[in-house]
């Protein structure tokens, strides 16, 4: 329900001297009216505006002042695990343990030393079971009875009193195996320490951690988690928040304090520029209103008139008479008449066309398209080409958007010279569309067809820099591959599909068999969804061999689909649909997660590789999955070995290698798969120190001749004088082997030793070991 509005007094009275007075000329009744009207409107605006001001700043400071609290209890929280962490390090060191169970001090003393000064604290001590404190310095350390009953409760992390002040503590067991103490760290939270945190707060506050004894009344039972204001000289806002303790007897809280009339005062400022703004705004319209009220009067009918012919589409053109207000005011009202009428077309061309090329878009080309077929005669044909250009993306990675765009739109030009009959469209992106009619029977289409793909096939210089433009196009044709319009180009989709899937620089015609592909493609992609949520894969392993320890120190994981109606399906049928459909990170992301559970149970001298897809890698949350995996599971970082191609490199080499360091980061090992068979390798092996270099199987295959010999002894020279390891994959010989051996090689895969074998067949692998040398020697 709409309500009434309830005016000051002032403005009342303001609004009924206005009612009373009379002037002599409508012109200065409108101005004064729409000056007055405007000043109350702008007095009530200022008002309103200024209590919300103040709303606002009040607003404000109570949410910063409660994110910073929540920032001042993440901060605290956070310095509590990395303690901990640190203290259950340390507990866990069987040398410190025993040092421990025998009363060894020097040791513990050496020890807490070394603790101190790697997490930067003042005090670190033992409590053992007798209730004996052991420490380098005793003082000040709280009596062992009172922080039994918290330990005792599973509590590791809180407040205890230390000296004269408070300070953060965490706490570890010491289990040898039972428990014999617990090892506590304590960092004070002293002035110095508090200050360092304000620091860090978005608005000026004053933080203290109060015991529950030194609290006043009206602070004590204040309620924790929310801000309060407590006004007295000055106005203030309070966020009180409680403490963890690892001690009895001293309830700590957190308060912090903001000014909100330092707040209010930085924006009393604004309040005054608000009120000349308001002052100046008054004065401007009165003027403004002045002139309008001689502009209005006298042609209001004639623009009346003319507005009314415009709503009924007919033309208008106001006669200009006067060079005056009225004159001119006529000569504008023709000109928004013409610009209208502009206006309206090159809104159709807008929606009609492509705006980088000028080039008609998918609308138009559809609107088009369905025209012609309407009018095709029964011995013509329709020929309708999608067409997608080749490394498109590679253009843009290395020349940059804007270069992209200029290719784009000289194609643009291009294609409207060389097929002026054609109608030449661009869907988006760097698709293309082309339709040609009026084709003849005896007309040879696959001359038309090369003609389309050579108005494609050419250089373009882009910013004074050579790009090198080809196209895949995908063909249908009318009435024999539909005779609508969404069949045609639904079918030249697929044909597209199927000329990128043969190569760059190359057209297909349709078939019908393309239609039943793509169904099969959807369905395969249906399916892999399904095997995604219902764990429908399964890793086997081949083993890696050590040439030097001549043994299996490590296995590749490899993955298999075992689809319920098809049976085994090939990683090479399903691993680029994934890429493509971006499928391929949920499945990379469970390939880490169960080859690290896999081999969690493996001895710790064994290895185990993952091969990551450049799409995985590019992904942002990659190394937050390994780590999870890693976590989650108890596996050694230094058992993750990650399998990485030359490909990665393309995109974007900066942001590769910042991807590849965080990873190294993580203590997991990194390995460049398919060396050899990019045009940059030794690049790629200067830009980061790779752990392993895999040698492709296509160097092993080629050791029957001279050459081959030299390649290998070259990459595993190279990959020594770089400190990396190499190894050779697809080994199925033993000729093989000992060349590879003479060569320097350290590492071996390849049938020679296994096939790919399930995750319970590994063990059988290790114990049958020490027979892999027994055979190759024999």
């Amino acid at each position: 329900m709409i309500g009434k509005i309830r005016l000051s007094a002032p403005v009342r009275r303001m609004l009924a001297i206005l009612a009373r007075l009379r002037f002599g000329s409508l012109r200065t009744r409108i101005a004064v009216l729409y000056a007055s009207l405007f000043a109350v409107v702008l007095a009530t605006v200022v008002s309103l505006a200024g209590g919300g001001l103040v709303h606002f700043v009040e607003a404000s400071a109570a949410r910063d002042l409660e994110a910073n609290a929540r920032v001042f209890d993440e901060i605290l929280a956070s310095r509590s695990r990395q303690m901990s962490d640190q203290a259950d390090v340390l507990a866990r060191d069987f040398g410190f343990r025993e040092a421990v169970a025998t009363g060894d001090e020097l040791t513990i003393a050496s020890a807490l030393a070394s603790l101190e000064a790697r997490v930067r604290s003042d005090t670190a001590f033992v409590l053992t079971l007798d209730g004996e404190v052991l420490a380098a310095d005793g003082s000040g350390i709280p009596a062992p009875d009172a922080l039994w009953q918290r330990l005792d409760a599973g509590e590791t992390r809180g407040i205890i009193a230390l000296g004269d002040g408070l300070a953060l503590a965490a706490a570890a067991p010491i289990n040898a195996p039972d428990l014999i103490g617990w090892l506590v760290i304590a960092q004070p939270l002293d002035r110095a320490e508090l200050d360092r945190l304000v620091e860090l707060a978005p608005i000026a506050v004053d933080a203290r951690v109060v015991e529950a004894t030194r609290q006043p009344d009206w602070l004590r039972s204040a309620k924790a988690g929310a801000v309060f204001e407590r006004e007295g000289y000055e106005r203030f806002l309070f966020h009180v928040s409680d403490l963890a303790v690892l001690q009895n007897g001293i309830p700590p809280r957190l308060v912090l304090r903001h000014s909100l009339d330092q707040s209010l005062a930085a924006y009393s400022g604004l309040e005054w520029l608000l009120i000349g703004l308001a002052l100046g705004g008054i004065v401007l319209v009165l003027g403004l209103s002045w002139r309008v009220a001689r502009s209005v009067t006298e042609p209001l009918q004639q623009l009346d008139e003319a507005t009314r012919l415009i709503g009924e589409g007919r033309e208008v053109a106001l006669a200009i008479r006067t060079e005056d207000e009225i004159g001119r005011l006529a000569a504008s009202f023709n000109r928004m008449v013409v610009a209208i009428e502009e206006r309206e077309r090159q809104i159709i061309h807008v929606g009609l066309h492509d705006g980088l090329t000028g080039l008609p878009n998918r609308k138009l080309f559809t609107e088009q398209l369905t025209t012609i077929l309407a009018r095709r005669r029964d011995n013509e044909k329709v020929m309708i080409a999608y067409v997608d250009l080749d490394d498109f993306k590679m253009v843009n990675d290395t020349l940059g958007h804007p270069a992209g765009d200029a290719l784009l739109r000289q194609l643009g030009e291009d294609l409207r010279a060389d097929l002026p009959e054609a109608l030449v469209a661009r869907l988006g992106g760097d698709e293309f569309a082309i339709l040609i009619d009026g084709i003849e029977e005896g007309d040879s289409l696959g001359s038309l067809a090369d003609q389309l793909l050579q108005c494609f096939d050419r250089s373009i210089e882009v910013d004074g820099q050579h790009a090198k433009c080809g196209a895949s196009i995908g063909i249908s044709l009318a009435p024999g591959d539909g005779n609508d319009g969404t069949t045609l180009m639904k079918n030249a989709d697929l044909a597209l599909y199927r000329a990128k899937g043969e190569g760059k620089s190359t057209y297909h015609f349709f078939e019908p068999a393309l239609d039943e592909a793509a169904r099969q493609r959807r369905q395969l992609e249906i399916d892999l969804r399904a095997a995604i949520n219902e764990g429908g894969f399964e890793l086997y392993f081949q083993p890696l061999y050590c040439v030097a320890e001549k043994r299996l120190t490590g296995f590749e994981a490899l993955i298999r689909w075992n689809h319920p109606t098809r049976g085994q399906i090939s990683p090479i049928e399903f691993i680029p649909l994934a890429e493509e459909t971006g499928l391929i990170v949920p499945i990379g992301e469970w390939v880490i997660r169960e080859a690290c559970r896999i081999a969690r149970d493996w001895p710790t001298d064994v290895s185990v590789a993952v091969n990551i897809s450049p799409k995985q890698f590019s992904y942002a949350g990659l190394a937050s999955t390994i780590l999870q995996a890693l976590a989650s599971t108890g596996l050694s970082p230094k058992q993750l070995e990650l399998e990485i191609t030359e490909s990665i490199f393309i995109a974007n080499i900066e942001r590769t290698l910042a991807t590849l360091h965080s990873l190294r980061n993580l203590g997991v090992r990194i390995a460049l798969d398919d060396f050899g068979t990019g045009y940059s390798s030794l690049s790629y092996l200067r830009s980061f120190p790779f752990d392993k270099v895999k040698i492709d199987r296509s160097f092993v295959e080629d050791l029957g001749s001279s050459n081959g010999h030299a390649v290998i002894r070259a990459i595993t020279t190279l990959a020594d004088a770089l400190g990396m390891e190499t190894l050779a994959e697809g080994v199925e010989k033993i000729e093989q082997f000992d060349v590879l051996e003479r060569e320097g090689c350290r590492y071996i895969q390849g049938y020679l030793f296994s096939r790919p074998v399930a995750a319970h067949a590994v063990a059988d692998l290790l114990e049958e070991g020490a027979g892999y040398q027994q055979q190759l020697c024999a």
